[in-house]
Protein backbone atom coordinates (compact mmCIF):
# COMPACT_ATOMS: atom_id res chain seq x y z
CA UNK A 1 0.00 0.00 0.00
CA UNK A 2 2.74 2.27 0.69
CA UNK A 3 4.56 1.88 -2.79
CA UNK A 4 1.69 2.15 -4.19
CA UNK A 5 0.66 5.54 -2.82
CA UNK A 6 3.68 6.89 -3.96
CA UNK A 7 3.38 5.31 -7.26
CA UNK A 8 0.51 6.86 -8.43
CA UNK A 9 1.59 10.77 -7.26
CA UNK A 10 5.02 10.23 -9.10
CA UNK A 11 4.73 12.97 -12.20
CA UNK A 12 6.89 12.39 -14.95
CA UNK A 13 7.73 16.29 -15.84
CA UNK A 14 9.73 15.46 -19.49
CA UNK A 15 9.66 12.27 -21.81
CA UNK A 16 13.39 10.46 -21.08
CA UNK A 17 15.44 11.66 -24.31
CA UNK A 18 17.29 9.35 -26.22
CA UNK A 19 20.48 10.65 -25.34
CA UNK A 20 21.34 12.73 -23.18
CA UNK A 21 22.78 16.25 -23.04
CA UNK A 22 26.48 16.18 -21.41
CA UNK A 23 27.62 19.08 -19.57
CA UNK A 24 26.06 22.36 -18.23
CA UNK A 25 25.06 23.88 -14.00
CA UNK A 26 22.39 23.49 -12.72
CA UNK A 27 21.23 26.20 -10.39
CA UNK A 28 18.77 26.17 -7.82
CA UNK A 29 18.63 27.55 -4.34
CA UNK A 30 19.17 26.94 -0.68
CA UNK A 31 16.91 28.43 1.22
CA UNK A 32 19.12 29.00 3.86
CA UNK A 33 22.67 28.90 4.97
CA UNK A 34 24.05 24.95 5.87
CA UNK A 35 24.84 24.44 9.13
CA UNK A 36 27.15 21.52 8.22
CA UNK A 37 28.70 19.16 5.78
CA UNK A 38 28.84 16.70 7.88
CA UNK A 39 26.42 14.01 6.71
CA UNK A 40 25.71 12.56 9.92
CA UNK A 41 25.20 15.91 11.97
CA UNK A 42 22.49 17.56 9.45
CA UNK A 43 19.43 18.37 11.60
CA UNK A 44 18.74 21.64 8.78
CA UNK A 45 16.96 21.22 5.65
CA UNK A 46 19.88 23.42 3.65
CA UNK A 47 22.62 20.68 4.79
CA UNK A 48 20.24 18.18 3.70
CA UNK A 49 20.36 18.89 0.26
CA UNK A 50 23.71 18.91 -0.01
CA UNK A 51 23.91 15.85 1.97
CA UNK A 52 21.74 14.10 -0.97
CA UNK A 53 23.32 15.41 -3.53
CA UNK A 54 27.15 14.60 -2.30
CA UNK A 55 26.73 11.95 -0.28
CA UNK A 56 27.03 7.62 -1.21
CA UNK A 57 24.75 5.20 0.65
CA UNK A 58 24.14 1.59 0.87
CA UNK A 59 20.99 1.67 0.09
CA UNK A 60 18.69 4.27 -1.61
CA UNK A 61 14.73 4.52 -1.81
CA UNK A 62 13.57 5.57 -5.13
CA UNK A 63 11.37 8.65 -4.70
CA UNK A 64 9.14 7.69 -7.36
CA UNK A 65 8.44 3.87 -6.93
CA UNK A 66 9.70 3.88 -3.14
CA UNK A 67 11.29 0.38 -4.08
CA UNK A 68 14.29 0.44 -2.32
CA UNK A 69 17.62 -0.48 -4.29
CA UNK A 70 21.06 -1.31 -4.00
CA UNK A 71 23.76 1.58 -4.14
CA UNK A 72 27.08 1.05 -2.24
CA UNK A 73 26.18 -2.46 -1.55
CA UNK A 74 25.53 -4.89 -4.35
CA UNK A 75 23.28 -6.58 -2.39
CA UNK A 76 22.05 -7.00 1.26
CA UNK A 77 21.05 -10.01 3.29
CA UNK A 78 18.33 -9.51 6.48
CA UNK A 79 18.65 -12.80 8.54
CA UNK A 80 15.47 -14.64 10.12
CA UNK A 81 15.76 -12.89 13.51
CA UNK A 82 15.81 -9.37 12.08
CA UNK A 83 18.40 -8.49 13.96
CA UNK A 84 21.64 -8.72 11.18
CA UNK A 85 21.61 -7.17 8.11
CA UNK A 86 25.38 -7.87 5.77
CA UNK A 87 25.89 -5.97 2.98
CA UNK A 88 28.24 -6.67 -0.16
CA UNK A 89 29.67 -3.97 -1.02
CA UNK A 90 30.63 -3.22 -4.79
CA UNK A 91 34.16 -3.81 -5.45
CA UNK A 92 36.60 -1.14 -7.07
CA UNK A 93 34.69 2.46 -6.03
CA UNK A 94 36.66 5.49 -4.59
CA UNK A 95 35.80 8.22 -2.61
CA UNK A 96 35.93 11.59 -4.77
CA UNK A 97 39.35 12.33 -3.98
CA UNK A 98 40.68 8.72 -5.39
CA UNK A 99 40.61 6.95 -1.71
CA UNK A 100 40.19 3.19 -1.84
CA UNK A 101 35.95 2.45 -0.72
CA UNK A 102 36.20 -0.28 1.34
CA UNK A 103 34.05 -2.22 4.15
CA UNK A 104 36.10 -0.60 6.91
CA UNK A 105 34.71 2.53 5.71
CA UNK A 106 31.10 1.39 6.12
CA UNK A 107 31.93 0.10 9.67
CA UNK A 108 33.68 3.45 10.47
CA UNK A 109 30.71 5.24 9.57
CA UNK A 110 28.16 2.78 11.64
CA UNK A 111 30.69 3.69 14.65
CA UNK A 112 29.92 6.76 14.33
CA UNK A 113 26.64 6.85 13.84
CA UNK A 114 25.83 4.54 16.89
CA UNK A 115 28.55 6.72 18.85
CA UNK A 116 26.26 8.28 21.97
CA UNK A 117 28.96 11.01 22.53
CA UNK A 118 28.51 12.43 18.91
CA UNK A 119 24.45 11.94 19.14
CA UNK A 120 23.77 11.78 15.24
CA UNK A 121 20.65 12.68 14.11
CA UNK A 122 20.53 9.76 12.09
CA UNK A 123 21.33 7.35 14.29
CA UNK A 124 18.17 8.00 16.48
CA UNK A 125 16.12 5.10 14.05
CA UNK A 126 18.98 2.73 14.70
CA UNK A 127 18.34 3.16 18.76
CA UNK A 128 15.91 0.99 19.70
CA UNK A 129 18.01 -1.61 21.89
CA UNK A 130 19.17 -0.77 25.19
CA UNK A 131 23.07 -2.61 24.21
CA UNK A 132 24.94 -1.54 21.41
CA UNK A 133 25.19 -2.75 17.56
CA UNK A 134 28.12 -5.43 17.01
CA UNK A 135 30.31 -4.63 13.17
CA UNK A 136 31.82 -7.13 11.79
CA UNK A 137 33.99 -6.85 8.33
CA UNK A 138 34.56 -10.38 6.91
CA UNK A 139 36.49 -8.91 4.00
CA UNK A 140 37.25 -5.88 2.08
CA UNK A 141 33.92 -6.32 0.18
CA UNK A 142 31.89 -7.66 2.91
CA UNK A 143 30.25 -6.23 6.64
CA UNK A 144 27.70 -6.89 9.12
CA UNK A 145 25.70 -5.14 11.94
CA UNK A 146 24.15 -6.89 14.59
CA UNK A 147 21.63 -5.08 16.41
CA UNK A 148 20.48 -6.04 19.93
CA UNK A 149 16.73 -5.96 19.05
CA UNK A 150 14.84 -6.36 15.72
CA UNK A 151 14.91 -3.19 13.62
CA UNK A 152 11.28 -3.42 11.33
CA UNK A 153 12.32 -1.87 7.93
CA UNK A 154 15.76 -2.29 8.26
CA UNK A 155 17.20 -1.45 4.94
CA UNK A 156 15.40 2.07 4.14
CA UNK A 157 16.79 3.72 7.28
CA UNK A 158 20.26 3.09 5.30
CA UNK A 159 18.56 5.87 3.01
CA UNK A 160 19.89 8.73 5.19
CA UNK A 161 23.30 6.97 5.66
CA UNK A 162 26.28 8.71 3.81
CA UNK A 163 29.31 6.69 4.50
CA UNK A 164 32.09 8.82 5.10
CA UNK A 165 35.83 7.36 4.42
CA UNK A 166 37.76 6.39 6.99
CA UNK A 167 41.24 7.02 5.08
CA UNK A 168 40.92 10.11 3.75
CA UNK A 169 42.96 13.22 4.92
CA UNK A 170 39.58 15.55 3.81
CA UNK A 171 37.35 13.70 6.20
CA UNK A 172 33.67 14.65 5.44
CA UNK A 173 34.82 16.10 2.24
CA UNK A 174 35.87 13.02 0.68
CA UNK A 175 31.94 11.80 -1.28
CA UNK A 176 30.74 9.34 -2.78
CA UNK A 177 28.07 11.01 -4.44
CA UNK A 178 27.42 12.19 -7.52
CA UNK A 179 28.64 15.80 -6.73
CA UNK A 180 31.25 17.19 -4.12
CA UNK A 181 31.35 20.21 -2.61
CA UNK A 182 34.19 22.48 -4.29
CA UNK A 183 33.54 25.82 -2.81
CA UNK A 184 31.44 27.45 0.07
CA UNK A 185 30.83 31.17 0.12
CA UNK A 186 29.31 31.51 2.94
CA UNK A 187 25.80 34.02 2.76
CA UNK A 188 26.11 33.21 -1.08
CA UNK A 189 26.31 30.16 -2.42
CA UNK A 190 27.12 26.30 -2.54
CA UNK A 191 29.33 25.27 -5.60
CA UNK A 192 29.11 21.29 -5.89
CA UNK A 193 31.11 19.79 -8.86
CA UNK A 194 30.95 16.57 -10.78
CA UNK A 195 33.21 13.56 -8.96
CA UNK A 196 34.83 12.34 -11.17
CA UNK A 197 35.08 8.52 -9.45
CA UNK A 198 31.48 8.28 -9.24
CA UNK A 199 30.77 4.50 -9.81
CA UNK A 200 27.25 5.01 -11.77
CA UNK A 201 26.73 4.58 -15.90
CA UNK A 202 23.04 4.73 -17.59
CA UNK A 203 21.34 2.25 -19.14
CA UNK A 204 23.18 2.52 -22.56
CA UNK A 205 26.05 2.29 -20.46
CA UNK A 206 27.47 5.93 -20.72
CA UNK A 207 29.29 7.67 -17.70
CA UNK A 208 26.92 9.22 -14.62
CA UNK A 209 26.26 12.11 -13.88
CA UNK A 210 25.37 14.17 -17.06
CA UNK A 211 25.83 17.66 -15.28
CA UNK A 212 29.31 19.20 -15.24
CA UNK A 213 28.04 21.10 -11.68
CA UNK A 214 24.93 22.62 -9.07
CA UNK A 215 25.82 25.96 -7.99
CA UNK A 216 23.34 26.34 -4.62
CA UNK A 217 22.64 30.39 -4.46
CA UNK A 218 21.43 30.90 -0.97
CA UNK A 219 18.54 32.96 -0.92
CA UNK A 220 16.09 33.13 1.78
CA UNK A 221 13.54 35.40 0.03
CA UNK A 222 11.40 33.59 -1.90
CA UNK A 223 9.93 36.79 -4.27
CA UNK A 224 13.54 37.20 -5.33
CA UNK A 225 14.16 33.20 -5.85
CA UNK A 226 11.08 32.92 -8.17
CA UNK A 227 12.08 36.64 -10.03
CA UNK A 228 15.76 34.91 -10.66
CA UNK A 229 13.71 31.76 -11.75
CA UNK A 230 11.44 33.88 -14.50
CA UNK A 231 14.49 35.62 -15.71
CA UNK A 232 16.41 32.05 -16.50
CA UNK A 233 19.40 32.20 -13.88
CA UNK A 234 17.59 29.23 -11.85
CA UNK A 235 16.79 25.92 -13.39
CA UNK A 236 14.06 24.74 -10.74
CA UNK A 237 12.12 25.91 -7.59
CA UNK A 238 11.82 22.54 -5.88
CA UNK A 239 9.07 24.25 -3.12
CA UNK A 240 7.30 26.90 -4.69
CA UNK A 241 6.14 29.20 -2.67
CA UNK A 242 2.07 29.26 -2.54
CA UNK A 243 2.24 33.15 -3.09
CA UNK A 244 4.12 32.42 -6.14
CA UNK A 245 2.54 29.51 -7.72
CA UNK A 246 -0.03 31.98 -9.95
CA UNK A 247 2.31 33.74 -11.18
CA UNK A 248 4.38 30.80 -12.56
CA UNK A 249 1.88 29.42 -13.42
CA UNK A 250 0.76 32.70 -15.58
CA UNK A 251 4.20 32.45 -16.96
CA UNK A 252 3.69 29.93 -19.25
CA UNK A 253 7.71 29.59 -19.20
CA UNK A 254 8.36 26.57 -17.14
CA UNK A 255 6.49 23.41 -15.84
CA UNK A 256 4.51 24.53 -12.69
CA UNK A 257 2.62 21.82 -11.14
CA UNK A 258 0.84 20.75 -8.07
CA UNK A 259 1.17 17.42 -7.81
CA UNK A 260 -0.80 16.55 -4.93
CA UNK A 261 -1.01 16.77 -0.76
CA UNK A 262 2.46 16.17 0.68
CA UNK A 263 3.78 14.62 3.96
CA UNK A 264 4.72 17.94 4.95
CA UNK A 265 3.40 19.74 7.65
CA UNK A 266 3.37 23.35 9.25
CA UNK A 267 2.90 23.44 12.96
CA UNK A 268 3.91 25.93 15.94
CA UNK A 269 5.31 24.54 19.07
CA UNK A 270 6.50 26.19 22.90
CA UNK A 271 9.27 26.12 24.44
CA UNK A 272 9.36 23.65 27.56
CA UNK A 273 13.49 23.88 28.03
CA UNK A 274 14.00 24.01 31.37
CA UNK A 275 17.41 25.79 30.70
CA UNK A 276 15.49 28.31 28.68
CA UNK A 277 16.28 32.06 29.43
CA UNK A 278 11.87 32.53 30.36
CA UNK A 279 10.20 33.63 33.37
CA UNK A 280 8.86 30.75 35.51
CA UNK A 281 4.87 31.73 34.66
CA UNK A 282 5.54 31.70 31.04
CA UNK A 283 7.32 28.13 31.45
CA UNK A 284 4.17 26.92 33.39
CA UNK A 285 1.97 28.28 30.74
CA UNK A 286 4.09 26.12 27.88
CA UNK A 287 4.13 22.91 29.99
CA UNK A 288 0.43 23.09 30.16
CA UNK A 289 -1.80 20.68 27.81
CA UNK A 290 -4.68 22.96 28.44
CA UNK A 291 -3.32 26.42 27.49
CA UNK A 292 -1.37 24.24 23.78
CA UNK A 293 -4.53 22.86 23.21
CA UNK A 294 -6.52 25.95 23.69
CA UNK A 295 -4.42 27.85 21.09
CA UNK A 296 -4.95 25.33 18.84
CA UNK A 297 -8.50 26.20 18.92
CA UNK A 298 -8.21 29.50 18.69
CA UNK A 299 -6.48 29.52 15.22
CA UNK A 300 -8.26 29.21 12.32
CA UNK A 301 -6.76 26.75 10.09
CA UNK A 302 -8.78 26.69 7.60
CA UNK A 303 -8.34 30.08 6.65
CA UNK A 304 -4.96 30.14 6.68
CA UNK A 305 -5.44 27.51 3.90
CA UNK A 306 -7.43 29.53 2.61
CA UNK A 307 -5.57 32.58 2.41
CA UNK A 308 -2.09 31.77 2.88
CA UNK A 309 -1.91 28.90 0.40
CA UNK A 310 -4.52 29.71 -2.13
CA UNK A 311 -6.01 26.41 -1.43
CA UNK A 312 -2.92 24.91 -1.88
CA UNK A 313 -2.88 22.93 1.69
CA UNK A 314 -5.38 21.05 3.76
CA UNK A 315 -6.24 21.33 7.48
CA UNK A 316 -3.62 19.24 9.51
CA UNK A 317 -5.35 16.50 11.90
CA UNK A 318 -2.36 15.61 13.39
CA UNK A 319 1.34 13.87 12.90
CA UNK A 320 0.92 12.03 10.18
CA UNK A 321 -0.41 13.45 6.65
CA UNK A 322 -3.61 11.75 5.10
CA UNK A 323 -1.03 11.58 1.75
CA UNK A 324 0.84 8.92 3.71
CA UNK A 325 -2.54 6.37 3.62
CA UNK A 326 -1.34 3.27 5.57
CA UNK A 327 0.08 4.66 8.54
CA UNK A 328 -2.39 7.71 9.29
CA UNK A 329 -4.43 7.13 12.00
CA UNK A 330 -7.96 7.68 10.68
CA UNK A 331 -9.94 7.38 14.02
CA UNK A 332 -8.11 10.75 14.68
CA UNK A 333 -10.88 13.97 14.51
CA UNK A 334 -9.37 17.67 14.09
CA UNK A 335 -9.53 19.52 16.59
CA UNK A 336 -12.14 22.50 15.69
CA UNK A 337 -11.84 26.16 15.30
CA UNK A 338 -13.69 27.23 18.32
CA UNK A 339 -12.93 30.68 20.24
CA UNK A 340 -15.31 29.95 22.63
CA UNK A 341 -14.10 26.75 23.39
CA UNK A 342 -10.58 27.46 23.54
CA UNK A 343 -11.72 29.85 26.62
CA UNK A 344 -13.29 26.89 28.13
CA UNK A 345 -9.97 25.04 28.39
CA UNK A 346 -8.51 28.02 29.09
CA UNK A 347 -10.47 28.33 32.29
CA UNK A 348 -9.29 24.83 33.16
CA UNK A 349 -6.20 26.00 34.14
CA UNK A 350 -7.35 29.17 35.60
CA UNK A 351 -7.08 31.96 32.48
CA UNK A 352 -9.62 34.35 32.73
CA UNK A 353 -10.48 37.46 30.21
CA UNK A 354 -10.64 40.57 32.09
CA UNK A 355 -11.30 43.62 30.03
CA UNK A 356 -10.53 42.06 26.78
CA UNK A 357 -6.68 40.76 28.10
CA UNK A 358 -6.54 37.35 29.30
CA UNK A 359 -4.89 36.73 32.34
CA UNK A 360 -3.68 33.79 34.37
CA UNK A 361 -3.83 32.82 38.09
CA UNK A 362 -1.49 35.07 39.35
CA UNK A 363 -2.82 38.21 36.73
CA UNK A 364 -0.07 38.09 34.31
CA UNK A 365 -1.03 39.41 31.05
CA UNK A 366 -1.12 36.71 28.28
CA UNK A 367 1.83 37.73 26.29
CA UNK A 368 4.55 35.70 24.08
CA UNK A 369 6.46 36.06 21.14
CA UNK A 370 6.81 33.57 18.22
CA UNK A 371 9.97 32.84 15.71
CA UNK A 372 9.70 32.41 12.11
CA UNK A 373 12.21 32.37 9.32
CA UNK A 374 12.60 35.93 7.52
CA UNK A 375 12.14 35.69 4.10
CA UNK A 376 9.34 33.05 3.79
CA UNK A 377 6.14 35.05 2.79
CA UNK A 378 3.86 32.18 3.68
CA UNK A 379 5.21 31.88 7.20
CA UNK A 380 5.22 35.67 7.85
CA UNK A 381 1.07 35.95 6.47
CA UNK A 382 0.32 33.04 8.75
CA UNK A 383 1.95 34.23 12.27
CA UNK A 384 0.25 37.67 11.42
CA UNK A 385 -3.21 36.17 11.17
CA UNK A 386 -2.51 33.72 14.56
CA UNK A 387 -1.71 36.88 15.83
CA UNK A 388 -5.35 38.02 14.89
CA UNK A 389 -6.71 35.60 16.17
CA UNK A 390 -5.25 35.00 19.45
CA UNK A 391 -6.06 38.86 19.84
CA UNK A 392 -9.69 37.89 19.51
CA UNK A 393 -9.27 35.49 22.62
CA UNK A 394 -7.21 38.18 24.50
CA UNK A 395 -3.52 37.03 24.42
CA UNK A 396 -1.19 39.63 22.64
CA UNK A 397 1.50 37.68 20.47
CA UNK A 398 5.06 39.55 19.16
CA UNK A 399 6.00 38.16 15.62
CA UNK A 400 10.05 37.71 15.09
CA UNK A 401 11.63 36.72 11.78
CA UNK A 402 15.21 35.72 11.99
CA UNK A 403 17.47 34.91 9.49
CA UNK A 404 17.32 30.74 8.91
CA UNK A 405 20.74 30.82 10.99
CA UNK A 406 19.85 32.49 14.05
CA UNK A 407 16.91 30.84 13.73
CA UNK A 408 18.51 27.41 14.10
CA UNK A 409 20.90 29.26 16.64
CA UNK A 410 18.20 30.01 19.29
CA UNK A 411 16.35 26.57 18.70
CA UNK A 412 19.20 24.63 19.11
CA UNK A 413 21.67 26.49 21.49
CA UNK A 414 20.84 28.69 23.63
CA UNK A 415 16.95 28.17 23.80
CA UNK A 416 16.02 32.16 23.42
CA UNK A 417 12.69 31.65 22.54
CA UNK A 418 9.16 31.48 23.88
CA UNK A 419 7.18 29.39 20.51
CA UNK A 420 8.53 28.97 17.04
CA UNK A 421 6.21 28.19 13.73
CA UNK A 422 8.24 26.03 11.29
CA UNK A 423 7.85 22.89 8.96
CA UNK A 424 8.16 19.57 9.18
CA UNK A 425 9.37 17.43 6.39
CA UNK A 426 9.21 13.66 6.18
CA UNK A 427 11.76 11.73 4.14
CA UNK A 428 9.97 8.67 3.85
CA UNK A 429 6.45 7.10 4.98
CA UNK A 430 8.38 4.48 7.25
CA UNK A 431 7.63 5.92 10.64
CA UNK A 432 11.07 4.51 12.51
CA UNK A 433 12.72 7.94 10.34
CA UNK A 434 10.63 9.95 12.61
CA UNK A 435 12.32 8.45 15.52
CA UNK A 436 14.66 11.58 15.85
CA UNK A 437 11.65 13.80 16.62
CA UNK A 438 9.67 11.40 19.29
CA UNK A 439 12.56 9.97 21.14
CA UNK A 440 13.16 12.22 24.10
CA UNK A 441 16.68 11.60 24.01
CA UNK A 442 16.47 13.28 20.67
CA UNK A 443 17.70 16.61 19.06
CA UNK A 444 14.74 17.37 16.84
CA UNK A 445 12.81 16.73 19.90
CA UNK A 446 12.07 20.32 19.31
CA UNK A 447 9.95 21.38 22.48
CA UNK A 448 12.58 19.86 25.14
CA UNK A 449 15.51 18.27 23.25
CA UNK A 450 18.05 15.88 24.13
CA UNK A 451 16.54 14.74 27.53
CA UNK A 452 18.38 12.37 29.45
CA UNK A 453 15.37 10.96 31.29
CA UNK A 454 11.55 11.71 30.14
CA UNK A 455 10.28 14.98 31.13
CA UNK A 456 6.87 13.94 30.83
CA UNK A 457 5.06 10.55 31.58
CA UNK A 458 3.16 10.84 28.37
CA UNK A 459 7.12 11.09 26.50
CA UNK A 460 8.19 7.71 28.43
CA UNK A 461 4.76 6.20 26.68
CA UNK A 462 5.52 7.64 23.40
CA UNK A 463 9.54 6.69 23.70
CA UNK A 464 8.46 2.77 24.66
CA UNK A 465 6.04 2.63 21.90
CA UNK A 466 8.34 4.15 19.39
CA UNK A 467 11.09 1.72 20.41
CA UNK A 468 8.21 -0.81 20.33
CA UNK A 469 7.97 -0.73 16.88
CA UNK A 470 10.78 -0.35 15.64
CA UNK A 471 11.70 -3.58 16.89
CA UNK A 472 8.55 -5.03 15.79
CA UNK A 473 8.20 -7.34 12.36
CA UNK A 474 4.59 -7.76 12.71
CA UNK A 475 2.87 -4.91 10.39
CA UNK A 476 -0.24 -4.68 12.15
CA UNK A 477 1.22 -4.66 15.47
CA UNK A 478 3.64 -1.79 14.53
CA UNK A 479 0.61 0.37 12.94
CA UNK A 480 -1.35 -0.43 16.08
CA UNK A 481 1.81 1.47 18.34
CA UNK A 482 2.63 4.09 16.14
CA UNK A 483 -1.61 4.73 16.05
CA UNK A 484 -1.22 4.98 19.75
CA UNK A 485 1.86 7.35 19.63
CA UNK A 486 -0.12 9.92 17.04
CA UNK A 487 -2.90 9.49 19.47
CA UNK A 488 -0.73 10.66 22.81
CA UNK A 489 0.56 13.24 20.49
CA UNK A 490 -3.21 14.78 19.45
CA UNK A 491 -3.85 14.90 23.14
CA UNK A 492 -0.92 16.47 24.73
CA UNK A 493 -0.29 18.83 21.85
CA UNK A 494 3.16 19.10 21.66
CA UNK A 495 2.94 20.39 18.30
CA UNK A 496 0.42 22.92 17.14
CA UNK A 497 0.07 20.95 13.77
CA UNK A 498 -1.78 23.42 11.27
CA UNK A 499 -1.96 22.65 7.87
CA UNK A 500 -0.76 20.06 5.44
CA UNK A 501 0.64 21.56 2.06
CA UNK A 502 0.55 20.57 -1.30
CA UNK A 503 3.75 19.35 -3.55
CA UNK A 504 4.26 22.93 -5.41
CA UNK A 505 6.85 22.56 -8.36
CA UNK A 506 8.76 24.38 -10.80
CA UNK A 507 10.81 23.51 -13.72
CA UNK A 508 12.38 24.77 -16.69
CA UNK A 509 12.02 23.32 -19.96
CA UNK A 510 15.76 23.17 -20.59
CA UNK A 511 15.85 20.36 -17.40
CA UNK A 512 14.99 16.96 -18.84
CA UNK A 513 14.68 13.66 -16.84
CA UNK A 514 13.29 15.40 -14.37
CA UNK A 515 10.57 12.79 -12.78
CA UNK A 516 8.68 14.36 -9.69
CA UNK A 517 7.58 12.36 -6.56
CA UNK A 518 5.69 13.39 -3.13
CA UNK A 519 8.93 12.47 -1.01
CA UNK A 520 11.52 14.94 -1.01
CA UNK A 521 13.64 16.07 -2.48
CA UNK A 522 11.05 16.38 -4.95
CA UNK A 523 12.55 17.50 -8.24
CA UNK A 524 15.98 16.59 -8.56
CA UNK A 525 15.51 13.07 -6.29
CA UNK A 526 17.63 11.09 -9.37
CA UNK A 527 20.15 13.90 -9.86
CA UNK A 528 22.85 11.76 -11.63
CA UNK A 529 20.35 11.53 -14.67
CA UNK A 530 19.29 15.10 -14.65
CA UNK A 531 20.59 16.96 -17.80
CA UNK A 532 20.50 20.80 -19.32
CA UNK A 533 19.39 21.67 -23.28
CA UNK A 534 22.46 21.71 -25.48
CA UNK A 535 21.84 26.02 -25.34
CA UNK A 536 21.66 26.10 -21.61
CA UNK A 537 24.39 23.27 -21.32
CA UNK A 538 27.00 25.68 -22.80
CA UNK A 539 26.49 28.45 -20.87
CA UNK A 540 28.50 29.17 -17.83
Amino acid sequence: MIRLRSALFALCMTVLPAFAQYGGELRFCLNGEPKTFNPLLVEDDPSEVIRYLTGGVLIRINRSTQVIEPELARSWKVDRSGRRITFEIRHGLHFSDGTPFSSEDVAATMRKVMDPKLHAPVGDAFRSGTSAARIEVSGPDEVAITFSVVVAGMERLFDQVAIMSSQSPKKETAVLGPFYVADYKAGSEVLLKKNPYYWKRDAQGHALPYLDAIRLSIEQNRTLEMLRFTRGELHLINNVAPDNFAQLSATGAAAVTDIGPSLESELLWFNQAPTAPLPEFKKAWFQSTAFRRAILEAINRADLCRVVYHGHATPAVGPVSPANRYWYNTRLQPIPFDRQAALRTLAQDGFQSKAGVLRDRQGNAVEFSVVTNSGNLSRERMTAMIQQDLASIGIRLNIVTLDFASLIERLTKTFAYESCLLGMANVDLDPNLQMNVWLSSAGNHQWNPNQKTPATAWEAEIDRLMKLQASESNPALRKRYFDRVQEIVWQQCPFLYLLNKDTLIAVSPSLHNVKAALIRPYVYWNVEHLSLSTQVAGRR
